[in-house]
């Protein structure tokens, strides 16, 4: 970012500077975590004024602070400092507007400099209004170097989408395997309390009901199956979905393996033909829509035949989110190395793509991470094609490199996730004790919104 600034000798009076700038939500939080003010007005789409209008109002201060963006950046620029600031409010803007800050030299005595200052609304109307008065920089300043790190705003507006589409439809009635454990039950009775699902808890009843009134959660009208042990609790939640009395799983307090075991049993179990995979539906702070990754938590070393059920089965949940189905298959290079199995995987996985082997989506690879994700990275290699630099389904290589991937976001990136296990009867909600409430609930609205997607044929 280049800046040149206008020294006191420079400044000429009637000299006037603009500034655009498009108010985000984002910048409201920005204010909020700087300046300390969280009043919720400025944050949350609510009515707090009583004029019938929900609202997400820029504080005054923040709209305050455009006008010192142009001082200290155009007019005088790079040197000037603050002596006084007089403000009149005349109207407010929101989060999604246009204003423009405008800064006009009024006169200019003994280094210091007087401007009439005003921020409008893009279409003319007065914001507010008033004078600065600053010391005007002596040194000229022409530099090209000045950086400010950016800053990512850790909040998940893509899961809070999810669950305002997930509300709406009729609560999924959901097997909750062992919910006998602290996170996993209030896991389960916050989705229902948000009517996301309707739990039947199949466990020791006697431990369920022990930790529902330790925690102040109320059980009345919640179905309670008492069994005791993880693989009869498994089989009996797989008899309930084929009984159709539920339309999904819930892992609770108990191993994944223990889980899914009963749940593949080629008799009694939820088998339809395809692998059973998983898939993590990150919110990824920064990043323009939900970034699924697959799979990190029960394929090890995929062969091609499962990373094709693996692809199909990410595709299918992408659908169902409303998402347009973008596949990057990962590898640690772009182009096809035959010393790299991943990289031979990725190319076959694309060309069965092509010839409708997986359907629903588009499918690239191989690509490496940056490529797949970022477009300058996939512009530097040459790469084109609309999955290259915009990949929202990453398939990962294997359980290690998925695993290092998600826990990556997840702690560098500061992202939630959700996740659910695709390829069986019903979708399999997969939770784990570190699990924030917000991951819970939208782990639930995953499968909810699946489950309510019109059935797709197996390929």
């Amino acid at each position: 970012m280049r800046m040149v600034n206008r020294t006191y000798d420079e400044i000429t009076v009637g000299e006037v500077a603009e500034l655009r700038r498009l108010i985000t939500a984002d910048d409201l939080f920005v204010f909020a975590a700087s300046s300390g003010n969280s009043n919720p007005m400025h944050l949350t789409d609510s009515d707090l004024d009583g004029d019938g209008h929900k609202e997400r109002v820029a504080p005054g201060m923040f709209i305050a602070s455009l006008i010192s963006a142009v001082l200290g950046t155009q007019l005088p620029g790079p040197g000037t400092l603050y002596r006084r600031q007089t403000l009149e409010f005349r109207s407010r803007a929101h989060a999604g507007e246009e204003v423009v800050t405008r800064a006009e030299v009024l006169s200019k005595a003994d280094r210091c400099v007087r401007l009439r200052t005003e921020v409008r609304h893009a279409d003319g109307r007065i914001i507010l209004t008033g004078e600065a008065e600053v010391v005007a920089p002596v040194e000229k300043f022409d530099g090209a170097d000045v950086h400010v790190p950016g800053l990512v705003v850790q909040r998940h507006r893509h899961f809070e989408a999810l669950l305002d589409r997930a509300r709406p439809l009729p609560a999924l009635v959901t097997a909750v395997v062992c919910p006998d454990e602290e996170n996993a039950l209030a896991g389960a009775m916050l989705a229902a309390q948000n009517g996301i699902i309707t739990p039947i808890l199949i466990g020791d009843a006697a431990a369920i009901h022990r930790l529902a009134h330790a925690g102040g959660h109320d059980l009345t009208g919640v179905e309670v199956i008492d069994i005791h042990g993880a693989p009869a609790a498994a089989t009996r939640a797989c008899a309930l979905v084929h009984d159709g009395r539920a339309a999904a799983v819930m892992k609770g307090h108990l191993h994944t393996d223990d889980l899914l075991r009963p749940l593949l049993d080629k008799e009694t179990g939820l088998r339809i033909g395809r692998r059973f995979t998983h898939v993590f539906v990150m919110d990824v702070p920064g990043q323009p829509e939900p970034l699924l990754v697959t799979d990190a938590a029960i394929n090890i070393a995929p062969d091609l035949a499962t990373k094709m059920d693996i692809c199909q089965n990410a595709i299918d949940l992408a659908l169902s989110l409303g998402m347009e189905p973008r596949v990057g298959v990962l590898s640690a290079v772009e182009t096809v190395t035959p010393a790299i199995q991943s990289s031979l995987d990725a190319a076959l996985l694309s060309k069965m793509a092509d010839r409708g082997q997986i359907r629903g989506g588009l499918v690239e690879g191989p690509l490496a991470m940056d490529n797949a994700i970022d477009p300058a990275a996939a512009r530097a290699k040459g790469l084109t094609g609309a999955v290259a630099g915009r990949a929202n389904i990453l398939v990962v290589p294997g359980l290690d490199a998925g695993n290092m991937l998600v826990k990556q976001l997840s702690f560098i990136s500061h992202a939630e996730s959700a996740g659910v296990v695709m390829g069986a009867k019903v979708p399999v909600i997969l939770n784990s004790r570190s699990d924030s409430p917000m991951s819970r609930l939208a782990s639930c609205a995953v499968a909810a919104l699946f489950a309510a997607t019109p059935p797709r044929g197996a390929v």
